[in-house]
């Protein structure tokens, strides 16, 4: 073992961690030693993670908090965040930084700056996120998920990686796509860590509009928030969906893709490259609210290779969304090309080419 050390500075949503974990993971299996630094919401999804991973908790807010008195408690409470990250990298110096956005990794980025430590900026939608903006121009390098972020600062080296995916999700990328021939259809739902409960309001109804035959054979597996399960249950009752598996979080979310044949989903970055890796076709509704409306570049990527259909969420009916499900469902050539097409443009060896970098940049 080589005994060199890497941080991985990520935030507090799954887009984030999950590429810090896939990167985790592959820097694990070249000897490294890698510490994951983040705060407590971060920490939460921290627990696929090898459990040789060092988990360091750090002080960190964003001012664009709701409130005044978190506006004015946020610079405090981040300026303790980075005093703490500077004080442990003095002890136990990196030979790498790598941050994956989210405010909870600025602490970490701002002491590397500030103690001369290599950086990396992994960005992983097509539109920079606030936190690695604030960063890009510091970065030794900003690695890109998604084809060049649209709003990348001129001068900065940008290197096109591709997203890390999880080893579960590499695991599961050799498995073909069957479409359904007549038999149970399987279609899988889920919204991320924001903006699930709008795919809870419009799926029941939209399925409602499949037909008869149809209806009978659709087997839902749903990511819904915890207090809306009971009635997302009743909704689909009143759909005559009879088959419903509901949660708030499924561990196993990539063999759940592998078993699928059709996606309905949010355009995460992480999601997206899932998608593409594993080879599923999808329906993808990005989140209208997503900073600089990333989702939307994220699904245009699948949707212009074949592999998905993008719907935009503004003005979206249960019956509009019906019809795109029920045609796609009707039609098991495009189903089998869609997933083709993902397949052809994901990037199984993104994890490997992001620790090439870190690598070159810590002068090994």
């Amino acid at each position: 073992m080589s005994g060199r050390y890497a941080v991985l500075a990520a935030g507090g949503t799954g887009g984030h961690m999950f590429p810090a974990q896939a990167l985790a993971e592959e820097l694990l299996r070249r000897g490294w030693r890698v510490a994951l630094a983040s705060d407590a919401r971060g920490m939460r999804y921290a627990g696929g993670f090898p459990a040789e991973v060092e988990c360091r908790e750090l002080h960190a807010a964003t001012v664009t908090r709701r409130g005044l008195t978190a506006k004015l408690a946020a610079p405090v409470t981040l300026l303790r965040g980075i005093a703490q990250a500077r004080k442990w990298m003095r002890n136990d110096r990196p030979e790498a930084v790598i941050g994956f956005g989210g405010y909870p990794a600025a602490p970490a980025m701002a002491a590397a700056i500030a103690l001369g430590i290599p950086r990396i900026i992994h960005e992983q939608n097509g539109v920079l996120g606030r936190a690695n903006r604030l960063f890009v121009r510091r970065a030794h390098v900003l690695a890109c998920g998604i084809g060049i972020p649209t709003n990348a600062p001129t001068g900065v080296r940008t290197v096109e990686v591709g997203n890390p995916v999880r080893d579960t999700a590499r695991a599961a990328m050799g498995q073909d796509y069957a479409p359904p021939n007549g038999g149970p259809v399987r279609l899988l739902v889920f919204g991320g860590s924001q903006g699930a409960s709008v795919l809870s309001d419009i799926l029941p109804p939209a399925l409602s509009f499949l037909s008869d035959d149809l209806r009978a054979r659709i087997m839902v597996t749903q990511q819904a928030r915890e207090p809306e399960i009971a009635a997302l249950r009743d909704c689909y009752e009143a759909a005559d969906i009879e088959s419903v598996e509901a949660a708030p979080f499924f561990d196993d979310m990539p063999q759940h893709i592998v078993d699928s044949h059709l996606i309905i989903a949010r355009a995460g970055a992480s999601t997206c490259a899932e998608l593409a890796v594993i080879g599923r076709p999808s329906v993808l509704i990005p989140l209208p609210t997503a900073t600089s409306d990333h989702q939307t570049a994220n699904a245009r990527w699948l949707e212009g290779s074949g592999a998905s259909v993008a719907v935009v969420q503004g003005g979206l009916t249960p019956q509009a969304l019906g019809t795109i499900i029920g045609d796609l469902l009707a039609d098991p050539m495009r189903l089998s090309s869609m997933a083709a097409a993902a397949r052809s443009i994901g990037k199984p060896d993104a994890a490997e080419a992001l620790a090439d970098l870190v690598v070159e940049i810590s002068g090994e």
